[in-house]
């Protein structure tokens, strides 16, 4: 199969890709967090073709991209107050809110669960691709199972080459980690089942008297994923990654690189432009990868993916990463590095 990258701009391009989706196949398109791989979210074979494309387990549930918030009717069969409000606040946006599914839609989508994740995303791309299509969209992160999401029409070409026939290409994606996940079944709480840029504290200042809680049961093996993409290994260089959070950082980088060179390693650091200054000199500046001014979690997470990726196909042996503090943003970028890691998070 031939893969192509177009940069949709006419009508006649966005009824192209409808029409694949139409006959069942997968296009690659843009949002503001990751690239999606869209499927016919109301057709079962269709969605199956994903988890195929990925290598990824089909009891790991598919998040419904919609193009504006009648068509969450297509998808749902019902939306508490709590939820119609936070899609009011924050759609468009980077929030997949987890509501009971409607009759007809594939249990593969939902991982055998009777709840289904719904969002618009803030990209005009994609809300014209999803409209052409006229069908909510199925679609994970368009990586390879256990991959960093891709930020990029050529991060999505890198690992789906001769696996789909099209990707949509919308430039660099803006926000950079997946989006915000919250479960709305249960009455008078609001459970964060995935951190992202729609914040704890966002949402608590939209719903003062509803209960938000962080669920406590996100990385339990025994539990069935409530959410999209929070079961098995996720967003993992192809050498072993090391996180460093607190107030030494830059001193116990400096460390770690000497003797790890000293025992013929070839470290790759990802840091913010601070760090790296005192780093200077100790590591080859093509084995750096600057995230900009620390404390700037925007930043960081625009580029957190492409940081992690880009030491794959270069002769270094390990990874070090500069972590941050968890408030705000902060909160998703260290669950992508927790899961980045394997765990292997140092606070010095």
């Amino acid at each position: 199969m031939n893969t192509e990258i177009l940069r949709p701009t006419s009508p006649a391009d966005f009824e192209r890709a409808a029409q694949l989706i139409r006959r069942g196949e997968l296009v690659a398109f843009p949002t503001e967090t990751v690239y999606g791989l869209g499927a016919n979210g109301l057709d079962a074979a269709s969605c199956r073709h994903i988890y195929e494309a990925k290598g990824r387990p089909s009891d790991n549930p598919l998040i419904l991209h919609i193009a504006d918030l009648a068509m969450a009717q297509e998808a749902v069969c019902a939306v508490p107050p709590t939820a119609a409000h936070l899609l009011t606040v924050f759609a468009p946006g980077p929030l997949t809110v987890i509501l009971p599914k409607a009759a007809h839609i594939p249990d593969i989508v939902t991982g055998g669960l009777s709840t289904v994740g719904v969002r618009c995303p803030d990209h005009d791309i994609a809300r014209r691709f999803i409209r052409a299509a006229g069908v909510p969209i199925a679609a994970p992160s368009a990586n390879t199972s256990g991959r960093p999401s891709p930020t990029s029409a050529a991060m999505v070409y890198d690992d789906m080459e001769g696996r789909i026939p099209l990707i949509l290409d919308g430039g660099s994606c803006r926000l950079g980690v997946e989006s915000t996940i919250v479960d709305c079944t249960e009455e008078g709480i609001v459970t964060i089942l995935r951190p992202g840029a729609v914040t704890r504290e966002m949402i608590a200042a939209e719903l003062p008297h509803i209960e938000v809680r962080m669920d406590a049961v996100l990385t339990a093996a025994d539990e069935a994923p409530r959410a999209p993409g929070m079961k098995y290994t996720h967003y993992a260089p192809r050498v072993p990654l090391t996180v460093y959070v607190g107030t030494d950082v830059a001193a116990a980088l400096r460390e770690e690189i000497l003797r790890r060179t000293a025992a013929g390693e070839r470290t790759a650091v990802i840091a913010s432009n601070e760090t790296l200054t005192v780093l200077c000199g100790i590591v080859p500046a093509a084995h750096t990868y600057n995230c900009g001014a620390r404390g700037n979690h925007s930043a960081l997470a625009s580029c957190l993916y492409d940081a992690l990726r880009r030491f794959d196909n270069m002769d270094v042996t390990s990874l070090l990463a500069e972590g941050t503090g968890e408030t705000g943003l902060g909160l998703a970028i260290m669950n992508r590095l927790r899961k980045a890691s394997g765990g292997d998070v140092r606070f010095v």
